[in-house]
C-alpha cells in the first residue's frame, strides 16, 4: 500500500494503537491551545484532503460518533461550511452529551452554523462524499449493533469515502476488521501511523492512505518508540554490498536448492532461477532424477544433479553455504531425508513450502520447537504458520504481529509472514533488542518490518513463494544477515511483480517470468 502525505515527511516507524495515544499526550502538553487546537488541526487536515481528492465535491455528508473522531468530523463540517460546500452532519451519539475537545468542536461548529442532526435509518442523504467520523483507533472489540447498523448504511450508499483517523471497524493494532467496517475511497491518518493500516484485511476498507503529523515536534516522538518499521525497496536495498572490481563467482556464494518430489519439479527449479538472478555466484539444484534434464535444458548455468541418494545429497551440501529447502519437497521419505540432512548441515537455511511442513510434524513428534541453524529464515503462509504454531489459521490472521514474533521466538531465527503488508521479525545483530508487546501474553520480542508499497493481487500465483525463497537464499550468500535478506527479499521481489503487472492485468502475472525480471526492476 503506498503511503501519502499532505506535505509533512512519511515517517518510518509505525505504532500501536496506545503508542499513538501516548504521542497525542505530549503532543497536546506541548500544542499551545492543548487538545482542542490539536483537533482543529487533525479537521483541517482532513478538510484538505477532502478537496484534494474530491475536487468538484459541493455537497458533503459527515457522520459523526461520540469520542474524538465525531470531534474532527465537526471540526471539518464548520470549515466545509466556511468555505461554501453544503454540509450535512448526522450524529450517531447525541452531541449533547460529548466531553472534553469533542464537545468544543461540536459547539464551535454549531455557533459557526453548522445543523447537527440525529442519524437514523430513515436520514436522507444528502452529500456527493461521505465522511467517516464515527470510530477512532479505540475500538479494541466487536462493533456495537447500532454503529454497525451505520456502517453498514454508509456502505450501502453507493458513495464515496473519506475515513477520519482509520475506517470505522478496523483494528487499528492488527488490520482486522470488528465487524461490519467502512470501505474507504482515502483514509487520513494523524500523527503517528497505525501498524494495523498496513497489513492483515487493511487494504480492503482504507483505500488510498494519507498522513499528517499535524505539526508535532521531533521531541515528541523521540519520547515514543513504535513497535514496527515501514520497509520498501529503496530503503532496504543499501543492504546489497557493492561488487569490487576484482570479484569472481565463489564471491557471491553457493546456494543449493532441495526440493521436486515425483511431479513436482518445477518449484524447484523457479527457486534456483530465482537465485541465480539475486546475484548468488554459483547455484546448484538436488532434486529427483526426472527433473534434472528439464532444470538443465531451462537453465544450463545451474548444476542440477540427481540426489535420489543420500550420499549424493550430503556431498552437494558440503559444498554450499546456504541451503534452500522446501520447494516441491513433498513430505514422503525422500523428503524427509533431504530436510533432516539440510537442517543437521547446520547451514543457514531458507525454509518454505513443503519444508514447514515438516518442521511443524517435527514439532507435532518430539513436542518442542527446533530451533534452526543461525541466520535461518521461515517464510510461512498464514495456514504454514498455523501448523507451526499448532493453531487455528484464524488465530494468525487475527493478530500477524503476534504470530510473527511467536514464530521468531519459538524457533529462533528470522521469520517472513506472507500475506498483505508482508511482517518480517527476527533475532539479529542490527536489531535494537527485545521490545515490549502490547496487548499480548508474551512479554518481549523483536521489532517487526511491515512490508509497504509494495505488491499487488496478481502474486497470488503458484510458485510465487519458491521465487521469494530464491531470492532470499541468493541474499544470505551473499553475505546479508537473515533479517536484512528477509527485507530486501521480500521488497525485491514484491516491486518486480509490480513492474511486470504495469505492462499487463495483474490477472496475468506468472511465477516464471519474475526471475528474469529481478535484474531489470528500478529502484
Amino acid at each position: 500500500m503506498k503511503l501519502n502525505s499532505l506535505g509533512c515527511p512519511v515517517p518510518w516507524q509505525l505504532y500501536t494503537a496506545q503508542q499513538v495515544r501516548d504521542l497525542d499526550a505530549l503532543a497536546i502538553a506541548e500544542t499551545e491551545g492543548g487538545g482542542y487546537a490539536l483537533m482543529h488541526r487533525a479537521g483541517q487536515a482532513a478538510f484538505d484532503l477532502l478537496r484534494l481528492r474530491f475536487p468538484s465535491c459541493q455537497r458533503v455528508t459527515v457522520v459523526c460518533g461520540g469520542g474524538n473522531n465525531g470531534g474532527d468530523g465537526y471540526v471539518l463540517a464548520e470549515l466545509a461550511l466556511q468555505a461554501g460546500l453544503s454540509i450535512q452532519v448526522l450524529a450517531v451519539t447525541d452531541p449533547t452529551k460529548l466531553t472534553g475537545e469533542a464537545q468544543q468542536a461540536y459547539q464551535h461548529s454549531i455557533r459557526a452554523g453548522v445543523t447537527v442532526l440525529p442519524w437514523s435509518t430513515d436520514a436522507g442523504l444528502d452529500g456527493e462524499v461521505i465522511v467517516d467520523a464515527l470510530l477512532g483507533t479505540g475500538l479494541s472489540g466487536a462493533v456495537r449493533s447500532d454503529y454497525a447498523e451505520v456502517i453498514e448504511w454508509i456502505n450501502q450508499a453507493g458513495l464515496p469515502v473519506l475515513a477520519i483517523d482509520i475506517p470505522s471497524g478496523l483494528a487499528a493494532d492488527t488490520g482486522m476488521p470488528l465487524g461490519p467496517t467502512v470501505v474507504a475511497q482515502a483514509t487520513i491518518t494523524f500523527i503517528g501511523i497505525k501498524q494495523g493500516l498496513l497489513t492483515g484485511k487493511a487494504a480492503d476498507f482504507v483505500g488510498e492512505l494519507w498522513f499528517d503529523d499535524l505539526q508535532v515536534s521531533a521531541g515528541v516522538y523521540a519520547k515514543v518508540s513504535g513497535r514496527a518499521e515501514r520497509i520498501d525497496l529503496a530503503r532496504c536495498w543499501k543492504h546489497l554490498p557493492a561488487r569490487k572490481a576484482s570479484a569472481h563467482k565463489g564471491s557471491f556464494g553457493h546456494v543449493l536448492v532441495i526440493g521436486g518430489e515425483h511431479g513436482f519439479g518445477g518449484a524447484p527449479i523457479l527457486a534456483a532461477e530465482a537465485a541465480l538472478y539475486a546475484g548468488a555466484g554459483l547455484v546448484s539444484c538436488a532434486t529427483r532424477s526426472p527433473h534434472v534434464l528439464a532444470g538443465l535444458a531451462r537453465r544450463p548455468d545451474i548444476m542440477f544433479r540427481d540426489a535420489e541418494q543420500r550420499s549424493v545429497l550430503l556431498e552437494m551440501i558440503a559444498r554450499a553455504d546456504v541451503i534452500v529447502i522446501g520447494p516441491g519437497l513433498g513430505l514422503l521419505p525422500w523428503g524427509q531425508m533431504c530436510f533432516i540432512a539440510a537442517v543437521e548441515s547446520g547451514l543457514p537455511l531458507v525454509v518454505d513450502a513443503d519444508g514447514l511442513s515438516l518442521l511443524a510434524n517435527l514439532r507435532g513428534k518430539e513436542g518442542r520447537f527446533y530451533v534452526l541453524p543461525p541466520q535461518s529464515v521461515l517464510t510461512p503462509h498464514p495456514g504454514e504458520a498455523a501448523r507451526l504454531l499448532l493453531c487455528e489459521v484464524a488465530a494468525i490472521n487475527r493478530d500477524r504481529f503476534s504470530a510473527v514474533l511467536e514464530l521468531s521466538e519459538k524457533y529462533g531465527c528470522t521469520v517472513l509472514l506472507k500475506g498483505l503488508g508482508t511482517l518480517i521479525s527476527g533475532p539479529d545483530d542490527l536489531q535494537s533488542g527485545a521490545v515490549e508487546i502490547q496487548g499480548s501474553s508474551k512479554v518481549v520480542g523483536w521489532p517487526v518490518s511491515v512490508l509497504c508499497g509494495h505488491g499487488n493481487p496478481g502474486m497470488a500465483k503458484a510458485g510465487m513463494g519458491d521465487v521469494l525463497s530464491g531470492v532470499i537464499g541468493a541474499l544470505l550468500a551473499q553475505g546479508l544477515n537473515s533479517h536484512s535478506a528477509a527485507q530486501l527479499g521480500a521488497c525485491w521481489h514484491a516491486a518486480t511483480a509490480d513492474q511486470l503487472a504495469l505492462n499487463r492485468h495483474e490477472t496475468g502475472l506468472s511465477a516464471g517470468e519474475l526471475p528474469r525480471l529481478l535484474a531489470e526492476v528500478k529502484l
